[in-house]
């Protein structure tokens, strides 16, 4: 072979290399233009959204499952797996038709008696669904497509509580997983919904691997809030769990190794609103509120006292200022309601509001607390919250407490804070948390107001029959000037026996590439209709 024909040979094969390598990358970009990769908030542990509150559950409960109402972008309640439904004239027979298409990812259709046991086993977890259940009479499925709720009286917030937008939202399952015992988690994860869970690919604190559910049927409407269309444009989400540092989201999302980072850390909120390729996109109109929580079951919590102490001692403005930092995304908030809502109120809050910390220390001594140590479970992996911890184990100091604060990760943590037993047996007295605007903004959806005791849905078990019977005459109540002086004197009660803290409001921010479109006002982190340009 002479010279020249030998560099010909070369030519001809680096030109076709090339041309397969250039068909190579282009298939590989148009595959990625279909992969949503997503930074979530915490790790994902617990699969079963009924089960916990945790934002984390209830995010992969969004994906997979599908709801009957849903909650749109003014709060209004839409239908969602409904079609249409009626109600007896006298407000007791409630009759609800599900909407043609429904159908599980194992194949199987979707029919009234799935609905009636995920409707028990919600009613035994959720504050809101536990307050209706107490009005139900009893459940049926008189046709495949129809399940009817008989009422021993009428409610109020019937349609309130089956579309509720966030923890725990109402997620219809297969009748035979509805049917777990609702204490103990499921251990199947079908649902209806969007997405498609793969389980095979699921690594706790590595990943979660979601498909676009192909025969998924959207509803009409645009999307808003929970309710609307949830139409599916990627074939593949991913969450990716390992990726916890702040700093490392950050430059993962400049360099495109990933398009969305769920909840922004507020330390790098400056940086990404200078970079031209990326976004902070507004997805909700409703803060948040950070929240401080008892063990109301142990010393020295199961004294009002002392937790009388804390609340005169935990002012919010020490919480919000090292937590958030950035003084445009939080405020203080009187208020155990969302402030800026209609119960939003300061009343009763004089305790913590208009306290310092020696009218707590005065308060502390008074309670005849014995020095028992508290122990704060403090989450290492959750940005959002894990500044909370230590400013409150310094306030609890500087009141006069012993203080055993104890790091976890938030999945460890929401795991423990459902053990009943004392601190020597692996038990713990206080947890910070923040709940979405939406999960607190009535006395009943608001789940630390729940105190029945150890009956209790959600984690710290406080009781007072006294706010029980409020609750009770506000559920019952329809006249919204009543309503509303029921829930001033409903937070009155529970400033008054210490259920919570309230600890100040903020916005969290998401962050995502120049790219990513399709974001609308929702009530928490919703990913369907999204595409990726």
């Amino acid at each position: 072979m002479n010279i020249a024909r030998k560099f010909a040979v070369i030519a001809a094969v680096t030109a076709s290399a090339a041309a397969i390598s250039g068909l190579s990358f282009n298939s590989a970009a148009q595959d990625d233009a279909k992969v949503l990769r997503i930074v979530p908030h915490s790790n994902l542990a617990i699969l079963d959204p009924i089960w916990t509150t945790a934002y984390m559950s209830r995010n992969h409960g969004y994906m997979i499952y599908d709801t009957p109402f849903g909650t749109d972008e003014k709060n209004q309640i839409k239908p969602q797996m409904v079609d249409t439904w009626s109600v007896s004239p006298d407000n007791r027979l409630w009759t609800f038709k599900l909407r043609p298409g429904l159908e599980f990812h194992d194949g199987k259709p979707v029919t009234g008696e799935d609905v009636v046991a995920s409707i028990a086993r919600w009613g035994k977890r959720d504050a809101m669904g536990s307050a209706l259940m107490t009005f139900v009479e009893r459940m049926d499925a008189p046709a495949p497509d129809t399940f009817r709720i008989f009422l021993r009286e009428q409610c109020g917030f019937v349609l309130e509580a089956l579309g509720k937008p966030s923890s725990n939202a109402l997620f219809i399952m297969p009748k035979r997983i509805a049917d777990t015992d609702a204490f103990k988690q499921i251990e199947e994860y079908i649902g209806s919904g969007p997405y498609i869970f793969k389980r095979d690919e699921f690594k706790p604190g590595d990943k979660a691997v979601y498909l676009k559910n192909t025969k998924y049927v959207p509803r009409k409407e645009a999307p808003s809030g929970t309710a609307g269309g949830k139409r599916v444009y990627v074939d593949r989400v991913e969450w990716n769990l390992a990726l916890r540092d702040g700093q490392a989201q950050v430059n993962a999302l400049q360099k495109g190794e990933v398009d969305i980072i769920e909840a922004l850390p507020f330390d790098h909120y400056e940086t990404v609103k200078k970079d031209p390729s990326l976004q902070i996109p507004k997805y909700s109109t409703v803060n948040l509120q950070y929240m401080a929580r008892f063990n109301h079951l142990h010393k020295p919590f199961d004294n009002v006292k002392v937790r009388r102490a804390v609340l005169a001692a935990f002012s919010q403005e020490p919480f919000l200022r090292a937590q958030v930092g950035v003084k445009e995304l939080y405020n203080v908030c009187p208020s155990m309601f969302t402030c800026g809502t209609p119960y939003g109120s300061p009343a009763g809050s004089d305790i913590q509001s208009k306290s310092n910390m020696k009218k707590a220390q005065e308060l502390l001594k008074a309670s005849g607390y014995d020095g028992t140590p508290v122990v704060v479970m403090k989450p290492t992996d959750l940005a959002a919250i894990q500044k909370l911890p230590d400013v409150a184990a310094q306030l609890l100091r500087q009141a006069g407490f012993k203080v055993d604060l104890q790091a976890m990760d938030w999945q460890t943590l929401v795991g423990r804070r459902a053990k009943k037993d004392p601190d020597d047996k692996g038990g713990w007295d206080m947890f910070l948390t923040a709940w979405q605007g939406h999960d607190i903004w009535n006395p009943i959806a608001n789940a630390a107001m729940d105190t029945r005791g150890e009956q209790s849905g959600w984690f710290g078990w406080a009781k007072d029959d006294k706010l029980v019977e409020l609750r009770n005459q506000f559920m019952r109540e329809t006249d919204d000037a009543k309503k509303k002086r029921l829930a001033d004197a409903i937070q009155t009660r529970a400033f008054e026996i210490g259920t919570h803290v309230p600890l100040g409001e903020y916005s969290q921010p998401m962050a995502a590439r120049k790219n990513i479109s399709g974001f609308f006002i929702t009530n928490g982190n919703l990913y369907w209709n999204l595409k990726k340009n």
